[in-house]
């Protein structure tokens, strides 16, 4: 029987929303894998509206789960509605929106507050002994969740933000984008992916192998 594993997105775009190729990667790997995937978002208004052009900000606003159906071609949930009786497994991608839209780590840092629904559905996960993935900055985000686990997980080798992780009670570990770092006692599995880059290429390698081992745990 097929795994089920929800894809939690976080916008469209890598500076206000989820990162595209982290989303689309993570997708083509769990497809290879005949895994059936359960999108969601947060169904809030996005913290800001970036250009991805010139990198400014834009005055407008936009909805992270209405941006985050780009990716997802519409087959997309609102967050509440999804329960971790739903699903085997997580993965977040990363990007930005990931710590703006699912919590707002890159704004207030060590002091984040994680959404209310976010913070639900991983707590809910990790406490069903459910594995979690994920990508990117999408670690802080996970540790601020569940920050009383104290989690290991990796963001690369960025020693401001491996600092955060730390003050935030998780444990910090440098990988390689064509790693991954496994917390086996919460089953929890991290990549860098474009904390490091450089390109699509080098972060599918690390992004891959976490897609394998989520499932494996699942």
């Amino acid at each position: 029987m097929s795994k089920k594993v929800g894809v939690l997105l976080a916008g469209c775009g890598v500076y206000d929303g989820s990162e595209v190729q982290e989303a689309v990667l993570t997708m083509l790997f769990l497809d290879q894998a005949n895994a059936e995937m359960i999108f969601m978002a947060p169904n809030t208004e996005q913290y800001h509206v970036i250009d991805h052009l010139s990198g400014t900000e834009m005055a407008e606003k936009r909805n992270v789960l209405v941006e985050s159906a780009r990716i997802s071609r519409g087959n997309i949930k609102d967050l509440k509605d999804v329960q971790a009786s739903d699903m085997d497994a997580l993965i977040i991608p990363g990007g930005f929106g990931a710590a703006k839209n699912l919590s707002d780590f890159a704004i207030n840092n060590v002091q984040a507050e994680v959404h209310p629904e976010v913070q639900r559905i991983i707590t809910d996960m990790i406490n069903s002994k459910k594995p979690v993935g994920a990508l990117c900055i999408a670690p802080a985000t996970l540790t601020k969740a569940i920050a009383d686990k104290q989690p290991e997980v990796t963001i690369g080798n960025d020693l401001g933000t491996a600092d955060a992780i730390e003050k935030m009670g998780g444990k910090h570990v440098a990988c390689g984008v064509d790693q991954i770092h496994v917390d086996r006692a919460n089953k929890i599995v991290t990549t860098p992916a474009y904390m490091l880059g450089p390109g699509t290429k080098d972060i599918a390698v690390g992004i891959e192998k976490l897609v394998a081992e989520v499932l494996a745990m699942a």
